[in-house]
Protein backbone atom coordinates (compact mmCIF):
# COMPACT_ATOMS: atom_id res chain seq x y z
CA UNK A 1 0.00 0.00 0.00
CA UNK A 2 1.28 3.24 -0.87
CA UNK A 3 0.30 6.86 -0.95
CA UNK A 4 -0.08 9.20 -3.94
CA UNK A 5 0.46 13.23 -2.94
CA UNK A 6 -1.60 14.85 -0.49
CA UNK A 7 -2.09 11.43 1.91
CA UNK A 8 -4.16 9.39 -0.44
CA UNK A 9 -3.46 5.54 -0.50
CA UNK A 10 -3.45 3.37 -3.59
CA UNK A 11 -4.60 0.06 -4.20
CA UNK A 12 -3.40 -2.76 -2.11
CA UNK A 13 -3.97 -5.28 -4.87
CA UNK A 14 -4.60 -4.98 -9.00
CA UNK A 15 -7.77 -7.29 -9.36
CA UNK A 16 -7.59 -9.22 -12.75
CA UNK A 17 -10.14 -8.46 -15.93
CA UNK A 18 -12.25 -5.95 -15.99
CA UNK A 19 -12.62 -3.34 -19.00
CA UNK A 20 -12.40 -0.03 -19.46
CA UNK A 21 -15.28 2.04 -20.47
CA UNK A 22 -15.76 5.66 -21.38
CA UNK A 23 -17.01 7.72 -18.28
CA UNK A 24 -19.91 9.63 -19.91
CA UNK A 25 -19.98 11.94 -16.34
CA UNK A 26 -21.95 14.31 -18.07
CA UNK A 27 -23.97 15.64 -14.77
CA UNK A 28 -20.80 15.27 -12.56
CA UNK A 29 -20.82 19.32 -12.15
CA UNK A 30 -24.87 19.49 -11.25
CA UNK A 31 -25.73 19.37 -7.67
CA UNK A 32 -28.77 17.31 -6.90
CA UNK A 33 -32.49 18.92 -7.12
CA UNK A 34 -35.43 18.11 -6.22
CA UNK A 35 -38.57 17.76 -8.32
CA UNK A 36 -42.13 19.02 -7.39
CA UNK A 37 -44.18 16.96 -5.21
CA UNK A 38 -45.90 14.48 -7.43
CA UNK A 39 -49.48 14.14 -7.27
CA UNK A 40 -49.57 10.55 -7.25
CA UNK A 41 -46.64 7.44 -6.21
CA UNK A 42 -47.17 4.19 -6.08
CA UNK A 43 -44.99 2.53 -3.60
CA UNK A 44 -44.16 -1.31 -3.98
CA UNK A 45 -43.94 -3.52 -1.26
CA UNK A 46 -40.80 -5.37 -3.15
CA UNK A 47 -37.78 -3.29 -2.88
CA UNK A 48 -34.79 -4.83 -1.64
CA UNK A 49 -33.35 -8.70 -1.64
CA UNK A 50 -35.24 -10.83 0.83
CA UNK A 51 -38.95 -11.74 1.82
CA UNK A 52 -41.31 -8.39 0.78
CA UNK A 53 -43.19 -6.67 2.78
CA UNK A 54 -47.28 -6.60 3.78
CA UNK A 55 -49.46 -3.54 3.35
CA UNK A 56 -50.08 -2.08 6.30
CA UNK A 57 -52.82 0.44 5.70
CA UNK A 58 -55.63 0.46 3.89
CA UNK A 59 -57.35 2.23 0.63
CA UNK A 60 -58.61 5.61 2.61
CA UNK A 61 -56.14 5.71 4.93
CA UNK A 62 -54.62 9.18 5.66
CA UNK A 63 -50.62 8.75 5.86
CA UNK A 64 -47.86 11.07 6.20
CA UNK A 65 -44.25 11.42 4.94
CA UNK A 66 -42.31 8.27 6.75
CA UNK A 67 -45.24 6.82 8.17
CA UNK A 68 -44.73 3.06 7.92
CA UNK A 69 -47.23 1.46 5.38
CA UNK A 70 -45.55 -1.93 5.04
CA UNK A 71 -43.28 -4.45 7.14
CA UNK A 72 -42.32 -8.30 7.27
CA UNK A 73 -41.47 -10.33 10.19
CA UNK A 74 -38.90 -11.73 8.00
CA UNK A 75 -35.29 -10.92 9.20
CA UNK A 76 -34.00 -10.38 5.53
CA UNK A 77 -36.53 -7.54 4.97
CA UNK A 78 -36.55 -3.96 5.32
CA UNK A 79 -39.53 -1.75 6.14
CA UNK A 80 -41.43 0.70 3.40
CA UNK A 81 -42.92 4.06 4.71
CA UNK A 82 -44.86 6.42 2.79
CA UNK A 83 -42.84 9.16 0.68
CA UNK A 84 -45.79 11.46 0.33
CA UNK A 85 -48.39 12.67 2.62
CA UNK A 86 -51.88 12.65 1.32
CA UNK A 87 -54.77 9.53 0.88
CA UNK A 88 -54.43 5.50 0.12
CA UNK A 89 -56.12 5.23 -2.47
CA UNK A 90 -55.48 1.62 -3.61
CA UNK A 91 -53.71 -1.57 -2.25
CA UNK A 92 -52.95 -3.87 -5.03
CA UNK A 93 -50.30 -4.97 -7.51
CA UNK A 94 -47.70 -3.41 -9.74
CA UNK A 95 -45.60 -4.42 -12.83
CA UNK A 96 -41.76 -4.13 -11.30
CA UNK A 97 -39.52 -3.28 -14.35
CA UNK A 98 -38.31 -6.78 -13.93
CA UNK A 99 -41.82 -7.70 -15.40
CA UNK A 100 -42.88 -9.52 -11.99
CA UNK A 101 -45.62 -8.01 -9.80
CA UNK A 102 -45.18 -6.42 -6.42
CA UNK A 103 -47.64 -5.76 -4.01
CA UNK A 104 -47.97 -1.81 -4.01
CA UNK A 105 -49.40 1.12 -2.05
CA UNK A 106 -50.39 4.05 -4.08
CA UNK A 107 -50.63 7.81 -2.16
CA UNK A 108 -52.61 10.71 -3.96
CA UNK A 109 -50.53 13.30 -2.54
CA UNK A 110 -52.09 16.60 -0.78
CA UNK A 111 -49.35 18.74 -1.81
CA UNK A 112 -47.76 19.49 1.61
CA UNK A 113 -45.31 17.17 2.33
CA UNK A 114 -46.45 16.38 6.37
CA UNK A 115 -43.76 14.95 8.35
CA UNK A 116 -45.65 12.06 10.37
CA UNK A 117 -46.00 13.38 13.98
CA UNK A 118 -43.80 9.93 15.31
CA UNK A 119 -40.45 11.16 13.70
CA UNK A 120 -37.62 11.72 16.20
CA UNK A 121 -34.07 10.12 16.07
CA UNK A 122 -33.26 6.97 17.53
CA UNK A 123 -31.62 7.05 20.70
CA UNK A 124 -28.43 5.06 19.79
CA UNK A 125 -25.81 4.15 22.25
CA UNK A 126 -24.86 0.50 21.52
CA UNK A 127 -24.91 -2.55 18.73
CA UNK A 128 -27.81 -3.52 19.35
CA UNK A 129 -29.61 0.02 19.16
CA UNK A 130 -27.75 0.80 15.82
CA UNK A 131 -28.94 -2.57 14.17
CA UNK A 132 -32.28 -1.31 15.20
CA UNK A 133 -32.30 1.79 14.24
CA UNK A 134 -30.81 0.97 10.46
CA UNK A 135 -34.13 -1.61 10.26
CA UNK A 136 -36.31 1.11 11.01
CA UNK A 137 -34.61 3.31 8.98
CA UNK A 138 -35.59 1.30 5.77
CA UNK A 139 -32.45 1.42 4.34
CA UNK A 140 -30.96 -1.03 1.85
CA UNK A 141 -28.11 -0.96 -0.64
CA UNK A 142 -28.29 2.56 -2.51
CA UNK A 143 -25.66 1.56 -4.85
CA UNK A 144 -28.13 -0.72 -6.95
CA UNK A 145 -28.16 -3.68 -4.79
CA UNK A 146 -30.80 -3.30 -2.66
CA UNK A 147 -29.96 -6.01 0.26
CA UNK A 148 -31.52 -4.86 3.64
CA UNK A 149 -28.58 -2.59 5.44
CA UNK A 150 -29.90 -4.25 8.81
CA UNK A 151 -28.84 -7.54 7.28
CA UNK A 152 -25.20 -6.88 6.24
CA UNK A 153 -24.39 -5.27 9.86
CA UNK A 154 -25.56 -7.50 11.83
CA UNK A 155 -22.62 -9.85 11.43
CA UNK A 156 -21.76 -11.95 14.67
CA UNK A 157 -18.94 -10.64 16.80
CA UNK A 158 -16.69 -13.23 16.98
CA UNK A 159 -16.56 -13.84 13.03
CA UNK A 160 -13.23 -11.36 13.04
CA UNK A 161 -14.40 -8.89 10.90
CA UNK A 162 -12.52 -5.63 10.95
CA UNK A 163 -12.71 -3.77 7.98
CA UNK A 164 -15.37 -1.48 6.69
CA UNK A 165 -15.21 -0.33 3.05
CA UNK A 166 -17.08 2.43 2.02
CA UNK A 167 -17.61 2.04 -1.67
CA UNK A 168 -17.72 5.82 -3.79
CA UNK A 169 -16.24 3.55 -6.73
CA UNK A 170 -19.18 4.84 -8.97
CA UNK A 171 -17.54 2.66 -11.86
CA UNK A 172 -20.83 2.59 -14.05
CA UNK A 173 -20.99 5.03 -16.52
CA UNK A 174 -22.96 8.18 -16.87
CA UNK A 175 -23.94 7.84 -13.01
CA UNK A 176 -22.36 10.58 -10.97
CA UNK A 177 -24.96 10.96 -7.70
CA UNK A 178 -22.48 9.06 -5.32
CA UNK A 179 -19.95 11.48 -6.45
CA UNK A 180 -22.07 14.73 -5.28
CA UNK A 181 -22.52 12.77 -2.69
CA UNK A 182 -19.00 12.94 -1.67
CA UNK A 183 -18.60 16.57 -2.56
CA UNK A 184 -22.09 17.52 -1.01
CA UNK A 185 -22.56 15.55 2.36
CA UNK A 186 -18.82 14.75 3.05
CA UNK A 187 -19.59 15.50 6.43
CA UNK A 188 -22.61 12.95 6.69
CA UNK A 189 -20.39 10.31 5.37
CA UNK A 190 -17.42 11.03 7.72
CA UNK A 191 -19.67 11.38 10.67
CA UNK A 192 -21.59 7.67 9.93
CA UNK A 193 -18.30 6.14 9.38
CA UNK A 194 -17.44 7.09 12.91
CA UNK A 195 -20.51 5.94 14.52
CA UNK A 196 -20.25 2.63 11.99
CA UNK A 197 -16.40 2.14 13.70
CA UNK A 198 -17.38 3.49 17.24
CA UNK A 199 -20.54 0.80 18.04
CA UNK A 200 -19.54 -1.70 14.91
CA UNK A 201 -15.70 -2.41 16.04
CA UNK A 202 -14.15 -2.06 12.95
CA UNK A 203 -10.48 -1.84 13.09
CA UNK A 204 -9.82 -0.47 9.49
CA UNK A 205 -12.40 2.23 7.78
CA UNK A 206 -11.35 2.34 4.03
CA UNK A 207 -13.50 5.07 1.77
CA UNK A 208 -12.59 4.23 -1.85
CA UNK A 209 -13.11 5.89 -5.42
CA UNK A 210 -11.46 5.72 -8.97
CA UNK A 211 -8.96 7.73 -9.55
CA UNK A 212 -11.49 10.15 -12.02
CA UNK A 213 -13.12 11.77 -9.24
CA UNK A 214 -10.02 13.83 -7.57
CA UNK A 215 -12.73 16.61 -6.42
CA UNK A 216 -14.25 14.30 -3.87
CA UNK A 217 -10.88 12.99 -2.58
CA UNK A 218 -10.00 16.79 -1.60
CA UNK A 219 -13.06 17.21 0.27
CA UNK A 220 -13.39 14.17 2.08
CA UNK A 221 -10.03 14.19 3.32
CA UNK A 222 -10.32 18.03 4.42
CA UNK A 223 -13.03 16.86 6.36
CA UNK A 224 -11.35 13.30 7.51
CA UNK A 225 -8.37 15.78 8.52
CA UNK A 226 -10.70 18.43 10.64
CA UNK A 227 -12.26 15.43 12.45
CA UNK A 228 -9.72 13.10 12.90
CA UNK A 229 -7.46 12.48 16.26
CA UNK A 230 -5.86 8.72 14.84
CA UNK A 231 -4.08 9.01 11.72
CA UNK A 232 -4.96 5.52 11.17
CA UNK A 233 -8.67 5.98 11.78
CA UNK A 234 -10.39 6.97 8.34
CA UNK A 235 -8.16 5.80 5.51
CA UNK A 236 -8.77 7.46 1.88
CA UNK A 237 -7.62 5.14 -1.52
CA UNK A 238 -7.53 5.93 -4.88
CA UNK A 239 -8.08 3.11 -7.14
CA UNK A 240 -7.65 3.28 -10.74
CA UNK A 241 -10.31 2.96 -13.25
CA UNK A 242 -11.93 0.46 -14.36
CA UNK A 243 -14.91 -1.48 -14.59
CA UNK A 244 -16.45 -3.05 -12.70
CA UNK A 245 -13.92 -1.96 -10.06
CA UNK A 246 -17.07 -1.03 -8.03
CA UNK A 247 -18.39 -4.61 -7.54
CA UNK A 248 -18.16 -6.10 -3.65
CA UNK A 249 -15.52 -8.65 -4.20
CA UNK A 250 -13.24 -6.50 -6.02
CA UNK A 251 -13.52 -3.39 -3.58
CA UNK A 252 -12.55 -6.12 -1.17
CA UNK A 253 -9.48 -7.10 -3.25
CA UNK A 254 -8.31 -3.57 -4.55
CA UNK A 255 -8.82 -2.19 -0.50
CA UNK A 256 -7.65 -5.16 1.52
CA UNK A 257 -5.57 -7.40 -0.69
CA UNK A 258 -8.10 -9.99 0.20
CA UNK A 259 -9.90 -12.44 -1.94
CA UNK A 260 -13.29 -13.57 -1.39
CA UNK A 261 -13.72 -17.44 -2.55
CA UNK A 262 -16.38 -18.17 -4.60
CA UNK A 263 -19.61 -18.64 -3.26
CA UNK A 264 -18.85 -16.39 0.34
CA UNK A 265 -19.55 -12.95 0.83
CA UNK A 266 -16.71 -10.27 2.00
CA UNK A 267 -17.72 -10.59 5.76
CA UNK A 268 -16.27 -13.88 5.04
CA UNK A 269 -13.23 -12.18 4.69
CA UNK A 270 -13.12 -9.76 7.35
CA UNK A 271 -14.83 -7.09 5.51
CA UNK A 272 -18.18 -5.07 5.72
CA UNK A 273 -18.64 -3.08 1.86
CA UNK A 274 -21.36 -0.53 1.84
CA UNK A 275 -22.21 2.18 -0.75
CA UNK A 276 -21.20 5.86 0.33
CA UNK A 277 -24.55 7.09 -0.34
CA UNK A 278 -26.13 4.47 2.47
CA UNK A 279 -23.61 5.56 4.63
CA UNK A 280 -24.55 9.03 3.89
CA UNK A 281 -28.14 8.65 4.56
CA UNK A 282 -27.20 6.89 7.81
CA UNK A 283 -25.96 10.11 9.05
CA UNK A 284 -28.54 11.84 8.25
CA UNK A 285 -31.24 9.55 10.03
CA UNK A 286 -29.27 8.92 13.27
CA UNK A 287 -29.38 12.68 13.42
CA UNK A 288 -33.31 13.63 12.63
CA UNK A 289 -35.34 10.12 12.60
CA UNK A 290 -36.38 10.32 8.95
CA UNK A 291 -36.59 6.98 7.18
CA UNK A 292 -35.90 6.47 3.51
CA UNK A 293 -38.44 8.12 1.33
CA UNK A 294 -36.85 9.70 -1.20
CA UNK A 295 -33.21 9.30 -3.20
CA UNK A 296 -30.91 11.05 -5.92
CA UNK A 297 -30.65 9.59 -9.14
CA UNK A 298 -28.77 10.78 -12.18
CA UNK A 299 -30.92 11.45 -15.32
CA UNK A 300 -29.05 11.29 -18.75
CA UNK A 301 -28.32 9.74 -21.85
CA UNK A 302 -28.56 10.83 -25.80
CA UNK A 303 -32.41 10.93 -25.75
CA UNK A 304 -32.49 12.57 -22.91
CA UNK A 305 -33.31 17.05 -23.01
CA UNK A 306 -31.99 18.10 -19.95
CA UNK A 307 -29.67 15.65 -17.90
CA UNK A 308 -29.93 15.93 -14.04
CA UNK A 309 -29.28 14.82 -10.96
CA UNK A 310 -32.32 14.68 -8.87
CA UNK A 311 -34.27 14.14 -5.46
CA UNK A 312 -37.27 12.46 -5.67
CA UNK A 313 -39.97 10.38 -3.67
CA UNK A 314 -39.70 6.44 -3.66
CA UNK A 315 -42.54 5.55 -6.17
CA UNK A 316 -42.60 8.54 -8.12
CA UNK A 317 -43.28 7.63 -11.75
CA UNK A 318 -40.18 7.56 -14.01
CA UNK A 319 -42.27 9.51 -16.85
CA UNK A 320 -42.27 12.35 -14.64
CA UNK A 321 -38.98 12.27 -13.32
CA UNK A 322 -38.07 11.93 -17.69
CA UNK A 323 -40.58 15.50 -18.03
CA UNK A 324 -38.96 17.09 -15.54
CA UNK A 325 -35.80 16.97 -17.24
CA UNK A 326 -37.02 18.46 -20.44
CA UNK A 327 -38.80 14.93 -22.05
CA UNK A 328 -36.95 13.11 -24.69
CA UNK A 329 -35.16 15.11 -27.66
CA UNK A 330 -35.59 12.41 -29.76
CA UNK A 331 -37.14 8.72 -29.78
CA UNK A 332 -35.68 6.79 -26.90
CA UNK A 333 -34.70 3.12 -28.03
CA UNK A 334 -33.68 1.97 -25.20
CA UNK A 335 -34.55 3.17 -21.83
CA UNK A 336 -32.44 1.62 -18.50
CA UNK A 337 -32.94 2.02 -14.62
CA UNK A 338 -29.00 1.82 -13.18
CA UNK A 339 -26.20 1.86 -15.73
CA UNK A 340 -25.61 1.01 -19.07
CA UNK A 341 -23.21 -2.27 -17.78
CA UNK A 342 -25.56 -4.28 -15.40
CA UNK A 343 -28.87 -1.35 -15.19
CA UNK A 344 -32.35 -3.33 -16.54
CA UNK A 345 -33.62 -2.10 -19.85
CA UNK A 346 -37.38 -1.04 -19.34
CA UNK A 347 -40.40 -1.39 -21.69
CA UNK A 348 -41.71 1.99 -20.42
CA UNK A 349 -41.81 5.24 -18.00
CA UNK A 350 -44.83 3.79 -16.62
CA UNK A 351 -43.13 2.35 -13.66
CA UNK A 352 -42.34 3.78 -9.97
CA UNK A 353 -38.47 4.51 -8.58
CA UNK A 354 -37.19 2.05 -6.32
CA UNK A 355 -34.98 2.27 -3.80
CA UNK A 356 -31.97 0.87 -5.06
CA UNK A 357 -32.35 2.92 -8.45
CA UNK A 358 -29.74 4.91 -8.41
CA UNK A 359 -30.08 6.12 -12.21
CA UNK A 360 -32.79 6.62 -15.38
CA UNK A 361 -30.98 6.44 -18.88
CA UNK A 362 -32.44 7.01 -22.52
CA UNK A 363 -30.45 6.12 -25.49
CA UNK A 364 -31.33 7.10 -29.34
CA UNK A 365 -30.69 4.45 -31.93
CA UNK A 366 -27.40 5.27 -32.52
CA UNK A 367 -26.15 4.73 -28.80
CA UNK A 368 -28.78 1.62 -28.46
CA UNK A 369 -27.61 -0.46 -31.41
CA UNK A 370 -27.43 -4.62 -30.97
CA UNK A 371 -24.24 -5.40 -32.29
CA UNK A 372 -24.82 -8.13 -35.46
CA UNK A 373 -23.71 -11.73 -33.64
CA UNK A 374 -21.08 -13.69 -35.77
CA UNK A 375 -19.37 -17.06 -35.19
CA UNK A 376 -17.22 -16.65 -31.83
CA UNK A 377 -13.23 -16.99 -32.78
CA UNK A 378 -11.94 -18.45 -29.76
CA UNK A 379 -10.25 -15.44 -29.00
CA UNK A 380 -10.23 -15.67 -25.71
CA UNK A 381 -11.00 -11.41 -24.68
CA UNK A 382 -13.73 -12.67 -22.95
CA UNK A 383 -12.11 -14.92 -20.25
CA UNK A 384 -9.33 -12.06 -20.21
CA UNK A 385 -11.88 -9.34 -19.41
CA UNK A 386 -13.51 -11.95 -16.64
CA UNK A 387 -12.73 -10.64 -13.08
CA UNK A 388 -13.69 -13.40 -11.54
CA UNK A 389 -11.70 -15.87 -13.70
CA UNK A 390 -14.19 -17.83 -15.81
CA UNK A 391 -14.40 -18.94 -19.57
CA UNK A 392 -17.42 -17.68 -20.68
CA UNK A 393 -17.14 -19.82 -24.06
CA UNK A 394 -17.34 -23.06 -22.14
CA UNK A 395 -20.11 -22.03 -20.52
CA UNK A 396 -21.68 -21.07 -23.67
CA UNK A 397 -20.94 -24.54 -24.68
CA UNK A 398 -22.38 -26.09 -21.56
CA UNK A 399 -25.66 -23.87 -21.96
CA UNK A 400 -26.34 -24.89 -25.58
CA UNK A 401 -26.15 -28.24 -24.43
CA UNK A 402 -28.09 -28.37 -20.90
CA UNK A 403 -25.16 -29.76 -19.45
CA UNK A 404 -25.60 -28.92 -16.04
CA UNK A 405 -22.87 -30.81 -14.62
CA UNK A 406 -20.45 -28.90 -16.54
CA UNK A 407 -22.08 -25.77 -15.47
CA UNK A 408 -21.76 -26.73 -11.64
CA UNK A 409 -18.02 -27.74 -12.47
CA UNK A 410 -17.09 -24.53 -14.16
CA UNK A 411 -18.41 -22.35 -11.41
CA UNK A 412 -21.55 -20.51 -14.05
CA UNK A 413 -23.15 -19.15 -10.81
CA UNK A 414 -20.21 -17.44 -9.43
CA UNK A 415 -20.46 -15.09 -12.33
CA UNK A 416 -22.13 -11.32 -11.16
CA UNK A 417 -23.01 -10.68 -14.77
CA UNK A 418 -21.32 -7.47 -14.95
CA UNK A 419 -21.46 -7.24 -18.51
CA UNK A 420 -17.21 -7.50 -19.14
CA UNK A 421 -17.46 -10.30 -21.02
CA UNK A 422 -19.75 -9.28 -23.51
CA UNK A 423 -18.57 -5.94 -23.78
CA UNK A 424 -15.24 -6.86 -25.19
CA UNK A 425 -16.41 -9.72 -27.03
CA UNK A 426 -15.68 -9.01 -30.83
CA UNK A 427 -17.94 -11.55 -32.12
CA UNK A 428 -21.13 -9.63 -30.34
CA UNK A 429 -21.80 -12.82 -28.38
CA UNK A 430 -24.73 -12.31 -25.93
CA UNK A 431 -22.57 -13.61 -23.12
CA UNK A 432 -24.44 -12.27 -20.03
CA UNK A 433 -27.88 -13.78 -21.53
CA UNK A 434 -26.25 -17.15 -22.01
CA UNK A 435 -24.84 -16.75 -18.48
CA UNK A 436 -28.61 -16.27 -16.66
CA UNK A 437 -30.06 -18.79 -19.00
CA UNK A 438 -27.49 -20.75 -17.69
CA UNK A 439 -28.44 -20.43 -14.04
CA UNK A 440 -32.14 -20.74 -15.12
CA UNK A 441 -30.99 -24.35 -15.78
CA UNK A 442 -29.45 -24.90 -13.00
CA UNK A 443 -31.99 -23.45 -10.60
CA UNK A 444 -35.06 -25.77 -12.85
CA UNK A 445 -32.87 -29.20 -11.96
CA UNK A 446 -32.62 -28.06 -8.76
CA UNK A 447 -36.04 -27.72 -7.95
CA UNK A 448 -36.65 -30.95 -9.98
Amino acid sequence: MSKVPGGVLTAVKKVRGGVKVDHHKNTADMEVVRIPTPETVVIPMQMHIGAPCEPVVKVGDTVAVGQLIGDSDKFVSAPIHASVSGTVKAVGEVKMPNGTLSKAVTIESDGEMRLWEGIEPPKVENRDDLLKAVRASGLVGLGGAGFPTHVKLAFPQDKGIDTLVVNAAECEPYITVDYRECLDNSWNIISAVYTLKELLGFKNVIIAAEDNKPEAFKVLKNIADKDNNDDDAVKLMVLKSKYPQGAEKMMVQSATGRKVPPGKLPADVGCVVMNVASVSYLSRYLKFGKPLVSRSLTVDGSAIANPKNVRVPIGTNIGEIIDFCGGFKTEPAKIITGGPMMGLAIVGTDLPVLKQNNAILAFDKNDAFIKKETDCIRCGSCAAACPLSLTPTNIVRATKAKDTDTLKRIGVNVCMECGSCAYSCPAGVPLVQYMRLAKTILREEASK
